[in-house]
Protein backbone atom coordinates (compact mmCIF):
# COMPACT_ATOMS: atom_id res chain seq x y z
CA UNK A 1 0.00 0.00 0.00
CA UNK A 2 2.70 2.02 1.30
CA UNK A 3 4.37 1.60 -2.18
CA UNK A 4 1.27 2.64 -4.57
CA UNK A 5 1.12 5.60 -2.86
CA UNK A 6 4.56 6.63 -3.28
CA UNK A 7 4.43 5.57 -7.14
CA UNK A 8 1.20 8.01 -7.45
CA UNK A 9 3.16 10.76 -5.81
CA UNK A 10 6.46 10.70 -8.38
CA UNK A 11 3.57 10.15 -11.22
CA UNK A 12 1.70 13.40 -9.98
CA UNK A 13 4.64 15.45 -9.54
CA UNK A 14 6.02 14.25 -12.92
CA UNK A 15 3.09 14.99 -14.80
CA UNK A 16 3.49 18.04 -17.12
CA UNK A 17 0.95 20.77 -16.24
CA UNK A 18 -0.94 22.82 -18.72
CA UNK A 19 -0.18 26.32 -19.68
CA UNK A 20 -2.74 28.96 -19.78
CA UNK A 21 -2.77 30.28 -23.08
CA UNK A 22 -4.58 34.18 -22.20
CA UNK A 23 -2.38 37.29 -22.20
CA UNK A 24 -0.60 38.24 -19.24
CA UNK A 25 0.19 41.59 -17.61
CA UNK A 26 3.97 42.62 -17.95
CA UNK A 27 4.06 45.68 -16.70
CA UNK A 28 2.10 48.98 -15.74
CA UNK A 29 2.50 53.00 -15.66
CA UNK A 30 2.19 53.99 -12.65
CA UNK A 31 3.40 50.84 -10.89
CA UNK A 32 1.90 48.42 -8.19
CA UNK A 33 1.18 50.47 -5.49
CA UNK A 34 3.64 53.30 -6.20
CA UNK A 35 3.52 56.90 -4.48
CA UNK A 36 4.00 59.32 -6.97
CA UNK A 37 5.08 63.45 -6.48
CA UNK A 38 3.83 64.39 -9.95
CA UNK A 39 -0.14 62.63 -11.09
CA UNK A 40 0.41 60.91 -14.10
CA UNK A 41 -0.82 61.84 -17.55
CA UNK A 42 -1.79 58.54 -18.47
CA UNK A 43 -2.29 54.99 -17.82
CA UNK A 44 0.08 51.92 -19.71
CA UNK A 45 -0.53 48.74 -19.56
CA UNK A 46 1.82 46.32 -21.00
CA UNK A 47 1.50 42.88 -22.28
CA UNK A 48 3.12 39.82 -23.48
CA UNK A 49 0.95 39.27 -26.76
CA UNK A 50 -1.80 41.62 -28.71
CA UNK A 51 -4.95 42.39 -27.08
CA UNK A 52 -7.83 44.94 -27.78
CA UNK A 53 -9.59 46.93 -25.41
CA UNK A 54 -12.64 48.96 -25.64
CA UNK A 55 -13.62 52.29 -24.75
CA UNK A 56 -14.59 52.21 -21.20
CA UNK A 57 -12.10 49.09 -20.06
CA UNK A 58 -9.85 51.02 -18.20
CA UNK A 59 -11.22 53.37 -15.36
CA UNK A 60 -9.20 54.85 -12.60
CA UNK A 61 -11.50 55.49 -9.57
CA UNK A 62 -10.50 58.02 -6.28
CA UNK A 63 -11.55 57.15 -2.69
CA UNK A 64 -14.74 58.97 -3.67
CA UNK A 65 -15.71 56.89 -6.33
CA UNK A 66 -15.25 59.56 -9.28
CA UNK A 67 -13.92 58.22 -12.57
CA UNK A 68 -11.00 60.56 -13.90
CA UNK A 69 -9.99 57.80 -17.05
CA UNK A 70 -10.93 58.84 -20.66
CA UNK A 71 -11.41 56.66 -23.41
CA UNK A 72 -9.38 53.32 -23.62
CA UNK A 73 -6.97 53.00 -26.67
CA UNK A 74 -4.03 50.63 -28.21
CA UNK A 75 -1.08 51.81 -29.39
CA UNK A 76 0.55 50.73 -32.98
CA UNK A 77 2.06 48.08 -31.08
CA UNK A 78 -0.73 46.18 -30.15
CA UNK A 79 0.79 44.91 -26.52
CA UNK A 80 0.62 48.49 -25.20
CA UNK A 81 -3.11 49.64 -23.98
CA UNK A 82 -3.85 53.14 -22.37
CA UNK A 83 -5.95 55.77 -21.75
CA UNK A 84 -6.01 59.47 -20.41
CA UNK A 85 -6.33 60.54 -17.05
CA UNK A 86 -7.89 63.79 -16.18
CA UNK A 87 -5.95 66.01 -13.09
CA UNK A 88 -5.51 64.49 -9.82
CA UNK A 89 -5.73 65.34 -6.44
CA UNK A 90 -3.02 63.98 -3.72
CA UNK A 91 -5.04 60.91 -2.63
CA UNK A 92 -4.94 57.62 -3.36
CA UNK A 93 -6.53 56.06 -6.58
CA UNK A 94 -7.84 52.38 -7.67
CA UNK A 95 -7.35 51.20 -11.72
CA UNK A 96 -9.04 48.81 -12.68
CA UNK A 97 -9.07 47.30 -16.11
CA UNK A 98 -9.67 44.39 -18.52
CA UNK A 99 -8.55 43.71 -22.03
CA UNK A 100 -9.26 41.05 -25.01
CA UNK A 101 -7.18 38.20 -25.35
CA UNK A 102 -6.25 36.82 -29.03
CA UNK A 103 -7.91 33.54 -27.36
CA UNK A 104 -11.02 35.33 -26.64
CA UNK A 105 -11.03 35.57 -22.96
CA UNK A 106 -11.25 38.91 -20.89
CA UNK A 107 -8.27 39.18 -18.96
CA UNK A 108 -8.55 41.44 -15.94
CA UNK A 109 -7.34 43.12 -13.05
CA UNK A 110 -7.13 46.08 -10.31
CA UNK A 111 -4.09 47.88 -8.84
CA UNK A 112 -3.71 51.08 -6.71
CA UNK A 113 -1.58 53.96 -6.48
CA UNK A 114 -1.10 57.49 -4.29
CA UNK A 115 -0.64 60.67 -5.58
CA UNK A 116 1.77 62.53 -2.63
CA UNK A 117 0.17 60.13 -0.14
CA UNK A 118 0.92 56.06 0.09
CA UNK A 119 -0.96 54.09 -2.15
CA UNK A 120 -4.07 52.18 -0.69
CA UNK A 121 -3.76 48.28 -0.01
CA UNK A 122 -5.59 46.21 -3.00
CA UNK A 123 -7.85 45.21 -0.47
CA UNK A 124 -9.01 48.74 0.57
CA UNK A 125 -9.48 49.33 -3.60
CA UNK A 126 -12.34 51.40 -4.47
CA UNK A 127 -15.50 48.89 -4.46
CA UNK A 128 -13.95 46.80 -2.56
CA UNK A 129 -16.59 45.53 0.49
CA UNK A 130 -14.36 43.85 2.96
CA UNK A 131 -14.41 41.10 4.85
CA UNK A 132 -17.47 38.91 4.29
CA UNK A 133 -19.41 36.42 6.84
CA UNK A 134 -18.30 33.81 4.36
CA UNK A 135 -14.84 34.95 4.98
CA UNK A 136 -15.16 34.80 8.39
CA UNK A 137 -16.55 30.98 8.02
CA UNK A 138 -13.52 30.44 6.05
CA UNK A 139 -11.19 31.80 8.72
CA UNK A 140 -12.75 29.75 11.47
CA UNK A 141 -12.40 26.36 9.20
CA UNK A 142 -8.45 27.60 8.85
CA UNK A 143 -8.13 27.96 12.51
CA UNK A 144 -9.60 24.35 13.04
CA UNK A 145 -7.69 23.13 10.89
CA UNK A 146 -4.17 24.38 12.31
CA UNK A 147 -5.78 22.74 15.68
CA UNK A 148 -6.09 19.73 14.02
CA UNK A 149 -2.71 19.78 12.41
CA UNK A 150 -0.59 21.55 15.34
CA UNK A 151 -2.44 19.94 17.91
CA UNK A 152 -2.19 16.40 17.19
CA UNK A 153 1.40 16.26 16.54
CA UNK A 154 1.35 18.68 19.83
CA UNK A 155 -0.05 15.58 21.40
CA UNK A 156 1.05 12.71 19.76
CA UNK A 157 4.67 14.22 20.69
CA UNK A 158 4.60 15.63 24.37
CA UNK A 159 1.42 13.34 25.08
CA UNK A 160 1.51 9.80 24.10
CA UNK A 161 4.39 7.47 24.53
CA UNK A 162 6.63 7.13 21.50
CA UNK A 163 5.09 3.43 21.10
CA UNK A 164 1.13 3.19 20.69
CA UNK A 165 -1.53 0.69 19.24
CA UNK A 166 -1.46 0.58 15.37
CA UNK A 167 -5.14 1.67 15.43
CA UNK A 168 -3.92 5.25 17.61
CA UNK A 169 -1.41 5.91 15.39
CA UNK A 170 -3.18 5.52 11.90
CA UNK A 171 -5.86 7.83 13.67
CA UNK A 172 -3.01 10.22 15.05
CA UNK A 173 -2.04 10.17 11.19
CA UNK A 174 -5.72 10.73 9.85
CA UNK A 175 -6.30 13.86 12.11
CA UNK A 176 -2.90 15.59 11.20
CA UNK A 177 -2.94 14.58 7.35
CA UNK A 178 -6.85 16.02 7.39
CA UNK A 179 -5.74 19.33 9.17
CA UNK A 180 -2.35 19.90 6.99
CA UNK A 181 -4.38 19.44 3.63
CA UNK A 182 -7.35 21.51 5.04
CA UNK A 183 -5.40 24.21 5.80
CA UNK A 184 -3.78 24.25 2.49
CA UNK A 185 -7.06 23.70 1.05
CA UNK A 186 -8.96 26.47 2.96
CA UNK A 187 -6.37 28.61 2.71
CA UNK A 188 -6.58 28.72 -0.81
CA UNK A 189 -10.27 29.70 -0.87
CA UNK A 190 -9.69 32.47 2.17
CA UNK A 191 -6.91 33.75 -0.70
CA UNK A 192 -9.09 33.77 -3.70
CA UNK A 193 -12.36 35.01 -1.49
CA UNK A 194 -10.01 38.34 -0.57
CA UNK A 195 -8.73 38.48 -4.07
CA UNK A 196 -12.42 38.19 -5.81
CA UNK A 197 -13.34 40.92 -3.51
CA UNK A 198 -10.50 43.32 -4.69
CA UNK A 199 -11.02 42.75 -8.31
CA UNK A 200 -15.10 42.78 -8.29
CA UNK A 201 -15.23 40.22 -11.09
CA UNK A 202 -17.80 37.26 -11.84
CA UNK A 203 -16.06 34.16 -11.38
CA UNK A 204 -16.02 33.45 -14.85
CA UNK A 205 -13.58 36.33 -15.53
CA UNK A 206 -11.87 36.14 -12.06
CA UNK A 207 -10.41 33.03 -13.62
CA UNK A 208 -8.63 35.08 -16.26
CA UNK A 209 -7.60 37.60 -13.88
CA UNK A 210 -4.66 38.76 -12.94
CA UNK A 211 -3.81 38.56 -9.36
CA UNK A 212 -0.43 39.45 -9.02
CA UNK A 213 -0.65 42.70 -7.10
CA UNK A 214 -2.68 40.52 -4.24
CA UNK A 215 -0.45 37.80 -4.48
CA UNK A 216 2.73 39.98 -4.40
CA UNK A 217 1.76 43.51 -3.04
CA UNK A 218 -0.03 42.86 -0.31
CA UNK A 219 0.77 41.47 3.56
CA UNK A 220 -1.95 38.74 3.18
CA UNK A 221 -0.87 37.79 -0.32
CA UNK A 222 2.44 37.09 0.36
CA UNK A 223 1.70 35.11 4.29
CA UNK A 224 -0.52 33.72 1.74
CA UNK A 225 2.21 32.43 -0.56
CA UNK A 226 4.37 31.81 1.72
CA UNK A 227 1.95 29.18 4.19
CA UNK A 228 0.88 27.42 1.48
CA UNK A 229 4.18 26.62 0.16
CA UNK A 230 5.50 26.03 3.74
CA UNK A 231 1.76 23.64 5.13
CA UNK A 232 2.70 21.86 1.65
CA UNK A 233 6.59 20.91 3.02
CA UNK A 234 4.62 19.86 6.46
CA UNK A 235 2.42 17.72 4.43
CA UNK A 236 5.05 16.13 2.96
CA UNK A 237 6.79 15.44 6.47
CA UNK A 238 3.74 14.00 7.50
CA UNK A 239 3.74 11.48 4.59
CA UNK A 240 7.11 10.75 5.51
CA UNK A 241 6.77 10.20 8.77
CA UNK A 242 4.19 7.92 8.52
CA UNK A 243 6.22 6.04 5.83
CA UNK A 244 9.51 5.64 7.56
CA UNK A 245 8.12 6.06 11.55
CA UNK A 246 11.12 8.45 11.94
CA UNK A 247 10.07 10.66 14.99
CA UNK A 248 12.10 13.66 14.21
CA UNK A 249 10.24 14.20 10.93
CA UNK A 250 7.12 14.68 13.28
CA UNK A 251 9.16 17.08 15.76
CA UNK A 252 9.90 18.80 12.54
CA UNK A 253 6.61 19.15 11.36
CA UNK A 254 5.27 20.69 14.61
CA UNK A 255 8.09 22.95 14.40
CA UNK A 256 7.31 24.40 11.25
CA UNK A 257 4.22 24.50 11.18
CA UNK A 258 3.94 27.23 14.28
CA UNK A 259 6.45 29.29 12.61
CA UNK A 260 4.52 29.51 9.77
CA UNK A 261 1.47 30.10 12.10
CA UNK A 262 3.21 33.24 12.71
CA UNK A 263 2.23 34.11 9.23
CA UNK A 264 -1.35 35.38 10.30
CA UNK A 265 -0.14 37.86 13.01
CA UNK A 266 2.05 39.45 10.46
CA UNK A 267 -0.75 39.70 7.81
CA UNK A 268 -3.56 40.85 10.23
CA UNK A 269 -5.14 44.00 11.26
CA UNK A 270 -2.28 43.32 14.80
CA UNK A 271 0.27 44.47 12.29
CA UNK A 272 -0.90 47.44 10.60
CA UNK A 273 -3.23 48.84 13.17
CA UNK A 274 -1.80 52.23 15.08
CA UNK A 275 -0.14 51.24 18.20
CA UNK A 276 1.08 47.62 16.97
CA UNK A 277 4.86 46.44 17.94
CA UNK A 278 6.51 43.02 17.75
CA UNK A 279 5.43 42.82 21.39
CA UNK A 280 2.11 42.75 20.06
CA UNK A 281 2.52 40.38 17.03
CA UNK A 282 4.27 37.81 19.23
CA UNK A 283 1.06 37.92 21.36
CA UNK A 284 -1.42 37.52 19.05
CA UNK A 285 0.89 33.94 17.65
CA UNK A 286 1.45 32.59 21.21
CA UNK A 287 -2.83 33.08 21.71
CA UNK A 288 -3.26 31.06 18.15
CA UNK A 289 -0.91 28.58 18.65
CA UNK A 290 -1.70 28.05 21.83
CA UNK A 291 -5.19 27.72 21.17
CA UNK A 292 -4.78 25.66 18.44
CA UNK A 293 -2.43 23.04 20.97
CA UNK A 294 -5.08 23.05 23.34
CA UNK A 295 -8.25 22.28 21.27
CA UNK A 296 -6.42 19.89 19.18
CA UNK A 297 -5.17 18.12 22.05
CA UNK A 298 -9.08 17.98 23.02
CA UNK A 299 -9.97 16.43 19.82
CA UNK A 300 -7.00 13.79 20.34
CA UNK A 301 -8.12 12.87 23.45
CA UNK A 302 -11.95 12.09 22.16
CA UNK A 303 -11.58 10.91 19.02
CA UNK A 304 -8.40 8.66 19.57
CA UNK A 305 -7.42 7.94 23.15
CA UNK A 306 -10.59 7.36 24.50
CA UNK A 307 -12.82 5.05 21.96
CA UNK A 308 -9.46 3.17 20.90
CA UNK A 309 -6.94 2.85 23.87
CA UNK A 310 -8.43 2.45 27.21
CA UNK A 311 -5.01 1.48 28.73
CA UNK A 312 -4.17 4.52 27.72
CA UNK A 313 -6.68 7.09 28.96
CA UNK A 314 -5.48 7.72 32.46
CA UNK A 315 -2.04 8.71 31.81
CA UNK A 316 -2.57 10.68 28.45
CA UNK A 317 -5.15 12.16 30.38
CA UNK A 318 -3.35 13.12 33.00
CA UNK A 319 -0.31 14.56 30.85
CA UNK A 320 -2.59 16.36 28.49
CA UNK A 321 -3.90 17.85 32.03
CA UNK A 322 -0.80 19.54 33.04
CA UNK A 323 -0.06 20.55 29.89
CA UNK A 324 -2.98 22.58 29.25
CA UNK A 325 -2.92 24.26 32.54
CA UNK A 326 0.44 26.40 30.64
CA UNK A 327 -1.60 26.49 27.48
CA UNK A 328 -4.95 28.38 29.41
CA UNK A 329 -2.66 30.59 30.78
CA UNK A 330 -0.80 31.92 27.54
CA UNK A 331 -4.05 32.21 26.20
CA UNK A 332 -5.20 33.85 28.99
CA UNK A 333 -2.50 36.40 29.64
CA UNK A 334 -1.58 37.22 25.70
CA UNK A 335 -5.95 37.45 24.82
CA UNK A 336 -5.43 39.94 27.99
CA UNK A 337 -2.99 42.24 26.86
CA UNK A 338 -3.65 42.01 22.96
CA UNK A 339 -7.74 43.65 24.43
CA UNK A 340 -5.93 46.30 26.51
CA UNK A 341 -4.21 47.50 23.70
CA UNK A 342 -6.85 46.89 21.24
CA UNK A 343 -9.50 48.58 23.46
CA UNK A 344 -9.09 52.17 24.19
CA UNK A 345 -11.83 52.77 26.52
CA UNK A 346 -13.42 49.34 29.00
CA UNK A 347 -16.93 50.97 27.48
CA UNK A 348 -16.32 49.35 24.05
CA UNK A 349 -16.96 46.07 25.08
CA UNK A 350 -20.36 46.70 24.89
CA UNK A 351 -20.57 49.90 22.51
CA UNK A 352 -18.34 48.83 19.70
CA UNK A 353 -18.97 45.77 17.52
CA UNK A 354 -15.66 44.75 17.59
CA UNK A 355 -16.19 44.79 21.24
CA UNK A 356 -19.23 42.94 21.25
CA UNK A 357 -18.23 39.82 19.71
CA UNK A 358 -14.82 39.88 22.25
CA UNK A 359 -17.16 40.26 25.05
CA UNK A 360 -18.78 37.30 23.46
CA UNK A 361 -15.95 35.06 23.38
CA UNK A 362 -14.55 36.34 26.86
CA UNK A 363 -17.90 34.80 27.87
CA UNK A 364 -16.74 31.36 26.13
CA UNK A 365 -13.54 31.32 27.42
CA UNK A 366 -14.89 31.75 30.95
CA UNK A 367 -17.10 28.26 29.90
CA UNK A 368 -14.20 26.55 28.63
CA UNK A 369 -12.46 27.32 31.92
CA UNK A 370 -14.86 26.13 34.01
CA UNK A 371 -15.46 22.70 32.03
CA UNK A 372 -11.70 22.60 32.27
CA UNK A 373 -11.39 22.90 36.15
CA UNK A 374 -14.00 20.62 36.23
CA UNK A 375 -11.70 18.19 34.48
CA UNK A 376 -8.78 19.38 36.72
CA UNK A 377 -10.39 19.74 39.98
CA UNK A 378 -12.81 16.65 39.72
CA UNK A 379 -12.04 14.16 37.36
CA UNK A 380 -8.27 14.00 37.63
CA UNK A 381 -8.36 13.09 40.78
CA UNK A 382 -10.66 10.40 40.46
CA UNK A 383 -8.36 8.49 37.26
CA UNK A 384 -5.30 9.19 39.79
CA UNK A 385 -7.20 7.34 42.19
CA UNK A 386 -7.60 4.66 39.70
CA UNK A 387 -11.30 5.15 40.26
CA UNK A 388 -13.96 4.33 37.82
CA UNK A 389 -17.45 6.02 38.81
CA UNK A 390 -19.95 8.14 36.76
CA UNK A 391 -17.41 10.75 36.67
CA UNK A 392 -14.73 9.11 34.28
CA UNK A 393 -17.68 6.89 32.47
CA UNK A 394 -19.16 10.08 31.40
CA UNK A 395 -15.23 11.99 30.95
CA UNK A 396 -15.71 11.27 26.79
CA UNK A 397 -18.80 12.93 26.37
CA UNK A 398 -17.69 15.82 28.61
CA UNK A 399 -14.22 16.41 26.29
CA UNK A 400 -16.52 16.46 23.37
CA UNK A 401 -18.31 19.30 25.22
CA UNK A 402 -15.48 21.20 25.90
CA UNK A 403 -14.07 20.45 22.49
CA UNK A 404 -17.03 22.17 20.67
CA UNK A 405 -17.02 25.00 22.70
CA UNK A 406 -13.29 25.70 21.85
CA UNK A 407 -14.11 25.35 18.43
CA UNK A 408 -16.80 28.49 18.65
CA UNK A 409 -14.29 30.41 20.43
CA UNK A 410 -12.53 29.89 17.56
CA UNK A 411 -15.43 31.22 14.98
CA UNK A 412 -15.57 34.44 17.04
CA UNK A 413 -11.28 34.79 16.91
CA UNK A 414 -11.68 34.38 12.99
CA UNK A 415 -14.35 37.25 13.44
CA UNK A 416 -11.82 39.24 15.88
CA UNK A 417 -9.41 38.68 12.72
CA UNK A 418 -11.15 39.93 9.85
CA UNK A 419 -12.73 43.16 11.94
CA UNK A 420 -11.30 46.44 12.51
CA UNK A 421 -10.36 47.25 16.47
CA UNK A 422 -11.90 50.82 16.80
CA UNK A 423 -9.73 53.66 16.28
CA UNK A 424 -7.55 55.48 19.02
CA UNK A 425 -9.16 58.64 19.64
CA UNK A 426 -7.30 61.74 17.67
CA UNK A 427 -4.63 63.46 19.97
CA UNK A 428 -5.83 66.88 21.32
CA UNK A 429 -3.81 69.98 20.36
CA UNK A 430 -1.80 71.53 23.15
CA UNK A 431 -2.77 74.88 23.67
CA UNK A 432 -0.10 77.11 24.29
CA UNK A 433 -0.10 79.32 28.32
CA UNK A 434 -0.90 83.11 27.40
CA UNK A 435 1.42 84.90 30.09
Amino acid sequence: MKRTLILAALVALAAPSGAWAHASIEHVQPEYGSRLQAAPREIVLLFDEDVKVFPNWIRVYGTNGKQYAGKSRTRSDARFVEAPVRPLRRGGYTVRWQVLSDDGHVVSGVYTFGVRQAAPSVTAAYGASGPTRTEDAVRWLYFASLALLIGSLAFRLFVLPQNVPTAVEKRFYRIAGIGAVAVIEVGIVGFLLRTEDALQLPFGRFLFADLSPMANGTRFGIAFVVMTLGYALVSGLLFLGWLTDRRWLLWTALVSSLLLASGLSLSGHSAVDPGHSWLSDLADWAHLSAAAVWIGGLVMLAACVFPLAPELRRASFLRFSRLATGLIFVVLAAGIYLAFQRLTHLSDLWTVGYGQVLLVKIGLVCLALAWGAFHHFVARPALERGMDGGVVRRLPRSLVGETSVGIAILLLAAILVNARPPSPPPAQPTRASVR
